[in-house]
């Protein structure tokens, strides 16, 4: 079944991205009130009234404008406007009338025939303001509704009249339940470029400057007839949570974006050290419990022998001990070099973290690794002794162990356990977790033994 495409467009700070959020039920877009926070193109699967319905939030219009960011953010309105098959026109009630309204009134004005336009008015948040909607009726568009995006005023009686106007079909296919995957890493590292090689489209706006994308931007993306959803993030400052406004919430975003992800791609420059930084959103990765990829860009740039891949690659482990368990993948965005294996990756990565293994097998590797190397206790402390396993959960693959004297078992000793575990079963680049639990029945350590 084919579902509708709606673009949300407006003129910068007009509110797009707040009733974005709120019809998602999520707040997945960055909203900020610097005008422009907003530049590429943000995607969601939305459903109302029995109607599921991509939504795509788009950049500050300035139709007409041929340099800049401006520039760009008007190409990605444009291609957007392209693909949908109803458009939300948002204004703001509070600054009234502009002459951005009239020139994206103009341009929505050229669409083909069959392109339903609704025209939201935005922030009236009380009834004084409902004079103030009566202006945008000059636009000429039969269809306006008063809202308050911010608390929901209005918004469901819009999409009443928005799912009502929507045609037969649509212009993308429903995905299945599909992929998350979370492309992250520092400030232009080459994320943007990657979802666009992807995507094997300019969806994403790319600049040298670091600091372009400003939003954790989702983007459903087909390979061989499975779905995934691209989620390219803003670059993660070293110290993010000191920075100021919009920049630590897309920070914070990008960070939240591993919460609803299956997978994560973390994207390293292979033209220059690993950073602080690149350490620090390792380390983010790591606790996220989330199957990870370790994706190095612009290996095109990097002069090579036939021993320079195998040296990168041990010097990532030796740095990022956070994620050494991550698979390397070398590539180059720009000119699309090893970048179709992506696909089959994410998926071999997501269905290993949900692997689940009998617990005859568990213990088998268990008691052969514990007959290669026992525990050992604390000095003056029994030596813990660990007595069977069993896997409690998947994603990230999560063990308990059952122990006497689960106090005495010590990190090193599941670290090693770890490496044998893997060994056997693979896990390819997921953390495996260890819960160390009392055997039941087992009585508490008493302590130090009396000489």
């Amino acid at each position: 079944m084919r579902v509708p495409v709606v673009a949300v467009v407006g003129r910068p700070n007009v509110g797009k991205s707040t009733l974005f959020n709120r019809i998602l039920h999520r707040k997945q877009a960055v909203v900020d009130d610097t005008p422009g926070v907003t530049r590429d193109r943000n995607a969601g699967l939305a459903d109302w009234a029995g109607r599921n319905f991509y939504l795509i939030d788009t950049g500050g219009w300035t139709p007409g404008a041929t340099q800049g960011m401006e520039a760009r953010i008007a190409e990605q309105v444009l291609q957007a406007l392209n693909q949908c098959d109803a458009v939300v026109f948002v204004v703001d009630a509070r600054e009234g009338m502009h002459s951005l309204d009239e020139d994206i009134s103009r341009a929505l004005h050229q669409l083909p025939d069959g392109v339903p336009v609704i025209v939201l008015v935005n922030k009236v948040d009380g009834d004084r303001w409902e004079s103030h909607a009566a202006e945008f009726s000059a636009l000429g568009w039969e269809r306006m509704q008063a809202i308050s995006a911010a608390e929901g005023r209005g918004v469901g009686e819009a999409l009443d009249e928005l799912v009502s106007v929507f045609p037969e079909g649509g212009s993308l296919q429903e995905p299945d339940e599909g992929i998350r995957v979370a492309i992250l890493g520092r400030p232009n590292v080459g994320k943007s470029s990657l979802t666009n090689r992807l995507l094997g489209e300019d969806r994403m706006i790319v600049d040298d400057r670091p600091g372009t994308t400003r939003d954790a931007v989702d983007t459903p993306w087909r390979w061989q007839k499975r779905t995934f959803w691209l989620i390219d993030t803003a670059g993660i400052q070293y110290q993010w949570e000191h920075l100021p406004g919009f920049e630590f919430y897309a920070s914070l975003r990008s960070v939240r974006a591993l919460d609803r992800a299956d997978v994560a791609i973390l994207m390293l420059d292979a033209t220059t050290p690993i950073s602080r930084q690149d350490q620090r959103v390792a380390s983010i990765v790591a606790e996220s419990g989330k199957p990870v990829l370790l994706v190095v860009n612009k290996w095109d740039l990097v002069e090579k022998s036939t021993e320079t891949m195998r040296e990168e690659e041990q010097k990532i482990r030796d740095q990022l001990t956070f994620v050494d368990y991550a698979p390397t993948l070398f590539i180059s965005a720009l000119t699309g070099q090893r970048a179709a294996r992506i696909g089959q990756w994410i998926v071999d990565l997501y269905d290993q973290s949900y692997r689940k293994l009998a617990t005859p097998d568990i213990n088998k590797v268990l008691k052969e690794s514990i007959e290669r190397q026992p525990p050992r206790g604390k000095r003056g402390r029994h030596a813990p002794k660990i007595l069977y396993a069993t896997q409690i959960m998947s994603a990230p693959p999560t063990f308990a162990l059952f122990c006497r004297h689960p106090d005495a078992l010590s990190s090193s000793y599941l670290r090693y356990l770890g490496r044998q575990f893997r060994e056997a079963f693979g896990f390819i680049g997921s953390p495996l977790r260890f819960k160390v639990r009392r055997n039941p029945g087992s009585s508490p350590a008493r302590g130090r033994r009396k000489r």
